[in-house]
C-alpha cells in the first residue's frame, strides 16, 4: 500500500475531511460546531503561515489520517509552544504506523522551521508517543480528566 503525506496547504481538497475528523474526535461536545471547526481548516489550508499547517497521510491515495502543528493548543498553557495537535487515524487504518508517520512529518516540518522543542498532551496514547521518542513531563486534570503533557526535544539529528 503506498503511502504519500501531503500537506492541507497542497491539498486544500482535503480541508473538509480533516474538519470532520477534528470536529468528531476533538471539538464535538466542546462548543464548536462542524461548520466552525470546517471554516477553520479552511482558512489553515489557505494560508501562508506555518501554524497552524496540518498534514494528512494517504493510503492508496485515500486520506487516513492528520496531524497539525499548531502553536496553541491547551489554554491552561499559553506559555508552550508550538504543539504537535489533533494527532488522528481513522479507525478501520488504525494499528498500522499511520500515527507514528504523521508525527514524523510534523517533527519534520517543525525541523524546517527550526523549532528545537514540541509539545502535546493526551489522554490515551502516551505510550505510543513515548515508544516515538516523546517524554512525559507531567500529568494534569483538565475537564475532569487526566492528561499527560509530553514533550519532544528536536535535535540536530531529528533535524
Amino acid at each position: 500500500m503506498p503511502h504519500a503525506i501531503v500537506t492541507t496547504a497542497e491539498r486544500p481538497d482535503l480541508a473538509p475531511v480533516t474538519a470532520r475528523w477534528r470536529w468528531e474526535a476533538f471539538a464535538r461536545g466542546q462548543g464548536r460546531t462542524l461548520a466552525e471547526v470546517a471554516a477553520a481548516e479552511a482558512a489553515t489550508a489557505a494560508g501562508t503561515d506555518p501554524m497552524p499547517r496540518t498534514w494528512v497521510l494517504l493510503a492508496d491515495g485515500q486520506p487516513v489520517g492528520m496531524a497539525s502543528l499548531a502553536a496553541h493548543d491547551l489554554d491552561p498553557r499559553p506559555d508552550l509552544t508550538p504543539w504537535l495537535a489533533g494527532v488522528f487515524v481513522a479507525p478501520h487504518a488504525r494499528g498500522r504506523g499511520h500515527a507514528a508517520r504523521l508525527v514524523a512529518a510534523v517533527e519534520a516540518g517543525a525541523s524546517d522551521l527550526a523549532i528545537p522543542t514540541l509539545w502535546l498532551y493526551t489522554r490515551s496514547a502516551e505510550g505510543l508517543y513515548a515508544r516515538i521518542g516523546w517524554r512525559t513531563v507531567e500529568t494534569f486534570p483538565y475537564r475532569d480528566r487526566t492528561y499527560a503533557l509530553m514533550r519532544r526535544d528536536l535535535t540536530p539529528a531529528a533535524r
